[in-house]
């Protein structure tokens, strides 16, 4: 089983090379402001491409943000801003960019502790969404959906919030932040908590309930991170969900 105990151990300096490091607490914060902004940046430019598209009508670009097609395209782009964030970050380090974030694969033993763990978590919060009387899939994934399909990009929507949507927030949360924390006086519980935070705030479209299951997710994720050392991991359960989610919205909504 795969451990942080069994990470690479480096190969010996040269004479005159400095050793690899890890950016701590405040270096990790800022650089974290760093590549959330080119998230953002990157999702902005997709909306900035439709509404210049149509003479810069304002009406247009408030309905094209909460569009299936736009919300997809957003979320797309996301993904290579992240990567190139997380790059610019991590070279002053020192440290190959596979090993600062974890992109190490994991037995398939601890795949399948992260399923089960998952699919009890989600289950619970399902259970008690029920007992209060709650849809258990939000109203945003829903309205999303049916915006996807009506513009005919349903797929792209899919490959969006299932493949890149996981990469570029597990990059982001369980690769960058947690690993420059852990490594902080925070100590890897502080940094699953406050890493989970930091992902929490990336779903403020979600309501407070759903919040909580969103923060739920992010510690267990935190977790299996800290337990196996690898961000494939928590990357294919993240994918693993958002698909799960899709398909119970698609099929609850009709």
């Amino acid at each position: 089983m795969d451990t942080l105990a069994s990470q690479t151990v480096p190969p010996p300096l040269t004479a005159g090379q400095r050793p690899p490091k890890v950016w701590k607490f405040w270096g990790t914060a800022l650089w974290g402001l760093f590549i959330f902004a080119a998230m953002f940046a990157g999702q902005l430019a997709v909306i900035a491409w439709f509404v210049l598209r149509q003479g810069g009508d304002i009406a247009y670009a408030i309905n094209a943000i909460g569009a299936g097609l736009t919300i997809s395209l957003s979320v797309i782009m996301g993904l290579p801003a992240v990567v190139v964030a997380c790059w610019i970050a991590i070279k002053p380090s020192r440290t190959p960019f596979a090993d600062y974030l974890g992109l190490r694969w994991t037995s398939w033993k601890n795949v399948a502790l992260g399923v089960v763990s998952l699919v009890v978590l989600i289950g619970c919060w399902d259970l008690l969404s029920r007992a209060l009387g709650r849809e258990i899939t939000s109203g945003f994934m829903g309205d999303v959906l049916k915006s996807a399909r009506a513009d005919g990009a349903l797929w792209l929507l899919v490959l969006a919030f299932c493949v890149a949507a996981p990469i570029s927030e597990e990059l982001f949360a369980r690769g960058f932040l947690y690993r420059g924390w852990s490594e902080s006086f925070l100590k890897p519980a502080g940094a699953i908590v406050l890493s989970s935070l930091a992902w929490t705030v990336l779903h403020i479209q979600y309501d407070l309930f759903f919040l909580g299951e969103v923060f739920s997710i992010g510690v267990l994720f935190g977790y299996l991170r800290y337990r196996t050392g690898s961000l494939w991991l928590t990357i294919l359960l993240h994918g693993l969900n958002n698909l799960a989610a899709t398909l119970q919205t698609l099929f609850l909504t009709g």
